[in-house]
């Protein structure tokens, strides 16, 4: 079939896809995708899959984990703002610091792009943050997809998603069943939101009539970019932590709050007591719970609060714990204890400054 002067087939072009703007996206993205290249990275010539060797004399019994998730409603925020180049970076830390829960470590990433119109300048954006994001995961980015839907979507509109992969030894698997009482339980600071949540900060946003291009005095700066600050990457942070101290368990604390998420790492017949006057909640928390009229209970089961995520570690590792994250530059501190229970996290106390 003949092509177009754009590069397309005639009548491709015609129904909406662009190859040309395609295969212009991809010459842009190669330079993102280079920092991220590791040396078990093994090159396939046709491009049609990532191939990655492991390294399997460092193992005794290497176990693969494996994680896939998106960014959620926090993208409608970034096309909002036409801001697209930190959007890659919330989509690896969503995958990979689901794999470190385990202990594994992160070793390449896949993404997937859909989009109503290609536009290659935005698609280099996007891929760019997701190399970032990789790069401060150790991780590498060894292939993706980039899928043109006009007539599905809008010409601006996109969504991405990302699937990741890690390896842990067999024996050091990380979860409940390591959990023990007395254990102590390490807050690691977060950046924002996150990725969770967003269908409430819209919800928010919309009825409070709020300008996303606005001066938040509280907040230090403009709203719509306080909202769209980077989810935090923990996965080098917990490999490293993992290395020097006894890790029993970690949490990821994603959608359904600290709580919640935590609860999923604590075997039957034990709790976590939290004590919420151990930190303050950052503000973009305080002030969408304001503008927005939300009780701290639906603010506590909806976001992270400024927890992102949480290691239950040895008691006699906690102060090693808080030194190691520190000197990385984590902000963490003593969240609180395991104890006898049935199971669950709770929080106690008021948050500090409240």
């Amino acid at each position: 079939m003949a092509a177009d002067s754009t590069g397309a087939t005639g009548a491709y072009a015609a129904a909406g896809v662009d190859i040309a703007a395609g295969e212009r996206a991809v010459d842009l993205m190669k330079r993102h995708v280079a920092r991220t290249r590791r040396p078990e990275q093994v090159t396939d010539a046709s491009g049609f899959a990532g191939l990655f060797r492991l390294d399997t004399a460092k193992y005794k019994d290497p176990v693969l984990a494996t994680s896939t998730d998106g960014v959620g409603t926090k993208v409608m925020l970034a096309r909002q703002m036409d801001t697209h180049d930190t959007i890659g970076i919330d989509l690896v830390a969503m995958v990979v610091d689901d794999l470190v829960v385990s202990g594994a470590e992160p070793l390449f990433m896949t993404d997937y792009i859909a989009t109503g119109s290609v536009v290659p300048e935005r698609i280099a954006e996007i891929v760019g943050g997701i190399a970032e994001g990789c790069h401060q995961a150790g991780c590498a980015l060894v292939g993706g997809e980039t899928a043109e839907h006009p007539g599905s979507m809008d010409p601006d509109e996109y969504d991405l998603a990302g699937a990741g992969t890690g390896v842990v030894e067999g024996d050091a698997i990380l979860g409940p069943d390591r959990v023990r009482e007395g254990d102590v339980v390490i807050a690691m600071g977060a950046s924002g939101p996150h990725s969770n949540g967003y269908s409430l900060v819209r919800h928010i946003v919309d009825g409070a009539d709020l300008d996303l291009f606005s001066e938040v005095p509280e907040l230090g700066g403009v709203l719509g970019e306080v909202l769209l600050t980077p989810t935090r990457v923990y996965a080098k942070d917990c490999v490293a932590l993992t290395e020097a101290v006894e890790v029993h368990a970690y949490s990821h604390i994603t959608g359904g709050g600290l709580a919640a998420n935590l609860s999923r790492s604590l075997p039957e017949g034990l709790d976590a007591r939290l004590d919420r006057s151990t930190w303050s909640p950052l503000p973009i928390f305080g002030y969408l719970a304001r503008e927005g009229d939300v009780s701290r209970e639906d603010m506590e089961s909806t976001f992270n609060m400024g927890v992102g995520m949480v290691a239950i570690v040895a008691e006699r590792d906690a102060e090693r714990a808080l030194e190691v994250l520190t000197d990385r530059g984590v902000p963490a501190w003593r969240l609180g204890m395991v104890t006898s229970g049935s199971g669950r996290a709770v929080l106690d106390g008021e948050y500090r400054n409240a």
